[in-house]
């Protein structure tokens, strides 16, 4: 029996030239566990949005939602509060308290509940999330995934049926977000929760999914099982959808010869699992046909892998793996100044240590790191290492209590925080941009030009009368980078730039990334996206315990690692131990089919 149910659901936002969502049936069966994914704008988070009364969007509706058979109107506010829970996109927004424990808190005294209830729900729950030691913090001095842990527990404390999530994994790093989705399973299985939430990273969540529901353009697009939808998207031949596709998917598709009429016409679904792809990838091993020299081209466009220039232009400067002393030089701490023939230094850090108080430890201790000119440092570590600390000392807004930041001379820095909230005070996309332009200096004539190219960079034209709050989270994600880059800066510090971003919106700015850094911006980026880190970063580095623990390029910095790594290294490791991206793959496989 169905738990939710949209019914021909029509909405169109006020002023909108389109509609959100444009006849939507869907209906979610009790007990299930379901992907929602898409392009940003595609209709997903205002489709969440209707199934949570308190939160359904403001403007022209038609059509039904109903909740248990009834009409979700007609449901009591008491049943509507406990039994449909809705895990926000941004963090921040859901957060109402002052300290963890007092928010862990506030939903179940708001209901009512008696104190024993309360505090025995409580302990559970911190305990199974390892909040204990963060119980007493200020929810201000929290890092952005320990804040969505935070709002992940409070709204559990009440036992929904139904759990909306609108991608609850977008702020955790890979150990937590690959836990947090076997969470949702076991309350799946275990206890009968029904799940929907809407993701962009789908290589972990996807596996443990009931059905993948696709949206496009405000309509159901594709709906099924994942393996049955992503074959069906694959054997679409469409380029954009087929980044939809999982990483290893894609890359069993492409080695496979998917794309052709007898491949698109198997009813077989694609493997989504590493043990599915292992044993995928040593059955075509076994029977794999030579190939010619020129057949690396082919199988990369198979693979719907779009940005070759992007890519192309990452794994050029990329060389294999180095070994012996120099693999070791690559993962010892950068402390030093490079040789006087290496490449200069944007930025350096020497034995930073920082603490947000007195009593409290240290979140930095002897931190040293040092940014080359013009490359792409993606700094990567768990929830609360520090990384968004580390930023924004590099940018300024923090001062370190010990240690010293060097700036090469003449530098600007730019800074983008996780919440794009941050960015909007207006109205209108249009007055943001004009704000921020007025801001960065630049006369009239020259602030036109500047708009429209970084509007047209991020395709923000038609949202220029949209209202930023209005926006998806993908949409607000582009127009907070379109305003810190509206100014140039020479060095820019973003923290989690693709979160919220569709796999599309992905390639786009990696192209623009390429793009920065040919023209000289030295890039420093904290991030938990490992397979964007892996395809297009010059090197990564590693925070832990307050300091950088690794650093070094990406197949060395990824390669052999359990959690820190992609989900093309865990399915092929087995055969290429230091390969991390699916065209590194597709370079040795066809390599090796011309010698054969």
């Amino acid at each position: 029996m169905e738990i939710v149910a949209a019914q021909r659901l029509t909405f169109r936002y006020p002023d909108a030239a389109q509609p959100a969502l444009t006849e939507v049936d869907l209906s979610i069966r009790k007990g299930e566990f379901v992907v929602l994914c898409g392009a940003s704008g595609s209709g997903k988070t205002t489709l969440l949005r209707h199934f949570k009364r308190e939160l359904a969007p403001v403007g022209n509706a038609s059509g039904s939602v109903r909740y248990d058979g009834c009409p979700l109107s007609e449901l009591p506010d008491g049943r509507a509060a406990e039994e449909i829970g809705f895990v926000f996109q941004h963090p921040e927004s859901q957060i109402v308290m002052d300290t963890v424990w007092h928010e862990l808190a506030f939903a179940m005294e708001n209901r009512g509940y008696p104190q024993v209830v309360m505090r025995q729900r409580l302990a559970e729950l911190s305990s199974f999330f390892g909040l204990e030691p963060l119980l007493q913090r200020s929810v201000h001095e929290l890092s952005g995934g320990q804040t969505q842990l935070v709002n992940l527990a409070s709204v559990l404390l009440l036992q929904p049926r139904l759990l909306l999530l609108d991608e609850p994994t977008s702020q955790l790093d890979p150990v937590a977000a690959r836990e947090f989705v076997h969470l949702l399973r076991r309350l799946n299985e275990e206890f009968g929760v029904t799940v929907v939430a809407s993701e962009h990273r789908l290589d972990d969540i996807l596996p443990l999914a009931d059905r993948l529901v696709v949206m496009a353009d405000g309509r159901v697009r594709y709906d099924g099982t994942p393996g049955e939808v992503c074959r069906r998207i694959w054997a679409s031949g469409d380029a954009r959808e087929r980044l939809y596709v999982p990483s290893v998917a894609r890359l069993l598709a492409a080695l496979d010869g998917a794309g052709t009429s007898a491949a698109s016409a198997s009813d077989a679904p694609l493997p989504l699992t590493v043990r599915e792809a292992v044993a995928a990838l040593d059955r075509l091993a076994e029977v794999r046909a030579p190939a010619s020299e020129g057949s690396a081209d082919e199988a990369s466009e198979a693979a719907g892998m779009r940005g070759q220039a992007t890519v192309g232009g990452a794994e050029a400067r990329r060389q294999p793996a180095p070994s012996g002393v120099a693999q070791l030089r690559s993962l010892i701490c950068l402390s030093a100044r490079r040789d006087a023939d290496g490449p200069a230094e944007a930025l350096s850090c020497r034995d930073l240590a920082y603490r947000f108080e007195r009593d409290q430890p240290d979140v930095l201790r002897r931190l040293s790191l040092q940014v080359r000119e013009g490359e792409l440092l993606a700094v990567l570590g768990g929830n609360g290492a520090g990384k968004s600390t580390l930023l924004q000392l590099m940018a300024g807004l923090r001062k370190p209590q010990r240690g010293k930041i060097a700036i090469a001379p003449g530098r600007r820095i730019g800074y983008l925080a996780q919440n794009p909230m941050l960015y909007f005070s207006s109205d209108t996309v249009r007055e943001e941009f004009a704000r921020a332009a007025v801001n960065a200096g630049y006369k009239s004539g020259a602030a036109e030009t500047e708009i429209a190219h970084w509007s047209d960079a991020f395709g923000l034209g038609e949202l220029s009368d949209r209202h930023p709050h209005d926006l998806s989270g993908g949409q607000q994600q582009k127009l907070a980078l379109a305003l810190a880059l509206l100014p140039r800066p020479d060095i820019l510090c973003i923290d989690e730039p693709t979160k919220g971003l569709d796999p599309d919106a992905k390639e786009a700015f990696a192209a623009l990334l390429l793009q920065l850094r040919e023209e000289g911006m030295t890039i420093v980026m904290v991030t938990h996206d490992a397979e964007f880190a892996a395809r297009h970063a010059d090197r990564c580095a590693l925070l832990y315990d307050g300091e950088i623990a690794a650093a070094a390029e990406p197949p060395l910095f990824f390669g052999g690692n359990y959690f820190y790594t992609t989900a093309v290294n865990r399915a092929v490791r087995h055969r290429y131990p230091d390969a991390v991206t699916a065209e590194e793959v597709m370079r040795r496989w066809t390599t090796e089919a011309a010698r054969s």
